[in-house]
């Protein structure tokens, strides 16, 4: 026995000592621009004496190769001696765009390109740098543009780089046609998806501009929309493009709807480590969606009551997921809770943040270092970052970490273009209006949004600039600052006004669904009269100024906030004043109830109260007295409902609306592009504090029709065709109402 030990001991020594030498010298050859020192660090070159493995020498070869500095590189130990040949890469000495006359993307196609002025010219990159370019212009809509890159031999070690580009023309959406099994009409699609079809009055939209990326993003939408109403194997099994002519293209998605599913039985599988009895809350909420459409916002709303829960009993390593099993045209739910691996997160990397600081997109993480890692948290993690719609792209990559018990996280992202600019314009039966707006998202890369916005109308002029820290100091509070000028000029009433505003005011989630506004205003009204104007103008007319805090609730239950189909949304909000020359208390209720009788018939009933009352005695100004926009009343003119003074309508202290809403299903082909409804509407403005020989116009008003609107070749059109059930004698009456305008 001892003599076998022998044998594989010496065995083993003479294996190791056949391969590794001890170096005693470093010797490195043909490096120019890199010292011998920064190679030692790179390579991870040990110091004099050390032994060397074949390994070793492969190690380094690799660590080498990976600066690439190194075209070539050739390692031998030589009678001890470590000798590394190497030679570099030509310097790229000048980077050149030709054919680029924007600055803006020019410096974008060097920030996406792997070839750098002053670095290392690879030849190997070039054709994926083209690449790369190519995709750039595509998904700005230049689907044709040209590439070509040309090499400029200053000496055998510097070069200048040369990008000659062709743009070539915008490939635009001339036409978005839908075909397929796919339920739902037309119309309501092309509100769903990005795309839009191009407009000569769309001059500034960029979702004209034909690119993958808009397609992907439009497919998805379309996936999550089918979903969210019950269609769970909807596939949009293509989007074809057919290249006209004019270099436009026609769009084409092929719809399979499939069939629209029912929940019928929900259950919880819990892990026999957990107390079954703290998951029983969840029962309630499966009763109310048992017996309902499918929706994965429905399942989410389950999972987020799950990690309140856990939450709530500070139960740690717990993962859940949801099994989903379909029979027939039902699907059932078993949300399976289990213990997880004991995993803690040693690190997490955020990489490719170019612009945006780091601090705000740690700021959406839902794990931090030294947390229980689980892949709900990361998952949460990434689309926290997604819903921030700062970057085009959120990846995710999990390696182990310094032991088998924590995990390194690697987050990168692909930042994109926050500004946004628009503008839109109208005309119609109450006049015309045009609007501009300019948003920036990542304002200094801070994730801060800063907007300003323009409005003009027949009868004012508003100028707003805004500026909100959506997660103001990482506490998960937006807090958003406001300056507003308001100029209204009515020669018809005789008075002009200029209101002047400031607020600060923070928003933030009270409670699962439940929204808490609080906020300070601060305003400035200055109001002139003419001869013209009545006698209980003229004594309103001077300058007052007020300090008024507001505050407001709100509870959503809809089952998304656009163009939602089920569930309700419920607000109070109220005005009180701290200082003022004609102290008032304001105070606005509304709730909106939405019902979907099948996958185009959906209807609503919205409740709507404004109320405002002057305090110690003083009477409320004719700026804030209360009116109805032609929303809440149609078939009765704009701001021509109510108490009377002279001649002219000065609005009430009090305004209630209740409208009754359902569209009309397939009443007209998909090709018309119009969707028909039918309304009801209630609604009274009432009450004047100021004077008590004006009659208060107390009359309950009803109206009834038809509104339509359609996309015409001249521009999204609405109509209402209104015929009035009641009104008071001095209310003025509007039997249709048109109004043609658009963003662009």
């Amino acid at each position: 026995m001892n003599r076998i030990l022998i044998f594989i001991t010496v065995f083993f020594l003479n294996f190791f000592m056949l391969n590794a030498e001890v170096v005693n010298k470093v010797e490195i050859n043909g490096n120019k621009r890199v010292s011998d020192e920064t190679i030692k660090v790179y390579g991870n070159i040990k110091k004099v004496g050390s032994e060397y493995s074949k390994a070793d020498l492969d190690q380094i070869l690799k660590d080498l190769y990976s600066t690439n500095f190194f075209e070539n590189i050739d390692i031998q130990i030589i009678n001890n001696i470590l000798k590394i040949n190497l030679k570099e890469y030509p310097i790229i000495n000048e980077l050149v765009v030709i054919g680029e006359p924007s600055k803006k993307f020019s410096e974008e196609i060097r920030k996406i390109i792997s070839s750098k002025e002053k670095g290392s010219f690879i030849e190997s990159n070039l054709n994926n740098d083209m690449r790369l370019i190519k995709e750039l212009y595509a998904s700005l809509g230049y689907n044709f543009s040209e590439v070509d890159a040309k090499i400029r031999k200053i000496d055998k070690d510097n070069i200048d780089l040369v990008f000659s580009i062709e743009r070539g023309k915008v490939t635009r959406i001339s036409k978005i046609s839908f075909t397929g099994d796919k339920k739902i009409k037309d119309k309501r699609l092309r509100d769903i998806i990005a795309s839009q079809e191009d407009k000569f009055w769309k001059i500034i939209s960029k979702n004209t501009k034909f690119s993958e990326s808009l397609i992907n993003l439009d497919k998805r939408l379309l996936i999550n929309y089918y979903k969210s109403i019950g269609f769970y194997d909807v596939e949009v099994t293509s989007a074809s493009a057919e290249i006209q002519k004019t270099a436009n293209i026609n769009l084409t998605y092929t719809i399979n709807a499939g069939q629209r599913y029912i929940i019928n039985k929900i259950s919880t599988k819990v892990d026999k480590v957990f107390d079954k009895e703290i998951f029983f809350p969840l029962n309630d909420e499966y009763k109310k969606i048992t017996g309902g459409y499918y929706s994965p916002f429905k399942v989410k709303k389950i999972l987020d009551e799950i990690d309140e829960i856990i939450e709530k009993n500070n139960l740690q390593f717990v993962e859940h997921q949801v099994q989903e099993t379909i029979e027939n045209n039902t699907i059932s739910l078993t949300f399976n809770i289990k213990e997880g691996e004991k995993i803690l997160v040693e690190r997490i990397n955020i990489l490719g943040n170019n612009v945006t600081n780091e601090t705000v997109i740690r700021g959406e993480l839902e794990l931090d270092e030294g947390d229980p890692f689980t892949e709900l948290g990361l998952d949460k993690t990434i689309a926290n970052l997604k819903s921030r719609k700062l970057f085009k792209t959120v990846e995710k990559e999990v390696e182990d970490g310094s032991s088998k018990d924590l995990k390194v996280i690697n987050i990168r992202v692909e930042e994109q273009p926050t500004g946004e600019i628009s503008a839109g314009a109208g005309i119609g039966t109450n006049g015309g209006s045009f609007a501009f707006n300019v948003k920036e998202n990542n304002w200094l890369g801070e994730g801060k949004k800063v907007g300003l916005e323009f409005e003009l109308s027949e009868e004012s002029i508003k100028g707003e600039l805004s500026y909100v820290d959506p997660n103001y100091d990482l506490l998960g509070n937006a807090i958003t600052y406001k300056l507003a000028n308001i100029t209204n000029d009515r020669p018809n009433q005789g008075y002009e006004n200029s209101l002047f505003i400031a607020s600060i005011g923070t928003g933030f989630e009270q409670y699962k669904d439940i929204f808490t506004n609080i906020g300070v205003t601060l305003s400035h009204d200055d109001l002139r009269t003419d001869s013209s104007a009545s006698n209980s103008l003229k004594k309103q007319k001077g300058e007052f100024s007020e300090i008024s805090a507001e505050y407001g609730l709100t509870f959503d239950q809809r089952n998304r906030s656009f163009m939602p189909t089920d569930g309700f949304l419920t607000r109070f909000s109220q005005s009180i004043p701290i200082y003022a020359d004609k102290p008032f208390i304001g105070n606005t209720f509304l709730t909106s109830n939405y019902h979907s009788f099948n996958e185009n018939f959906v209807g609503a009933a919205k409740f709507y109260l404004d109320t405002i009352h002057g305090l110690n005695d003083e009477d409320v100004r004719i700026s804030k007295r209360r009116s109805l926009s032609s929303n809440r009343l149609r078939g009765f003119e704009k701001g021509k409902v109510g108490p009377i003074d002279g001649e002219d309508h000065v609005g009430g202290n009090y305004a209630v609306a209740l409208n009754l809403e359902a569209n009309l299903p397939n009443l007209l082909p998909d090709n018309t592009n119009a969707d028909v409804g039918l309304f009801l509407d209630f609604a009274n403005v009432w009450g004047v504090d100021y004077d008590s020989t004006i009659d208060d116009s107390n009359k309950l008003r009803t109206s009834t029709g038809v509104a339509m609107n359609w996309i015409s070749p001249v521009g999204p059109m609405s109509f209402v065709l209104a015929t009035n059930l009641s009104k008071a004698s001095t209310d003025v009456t509007q039997t249709f109402n048109f109004q043609l305008g658009t963003s662009f």
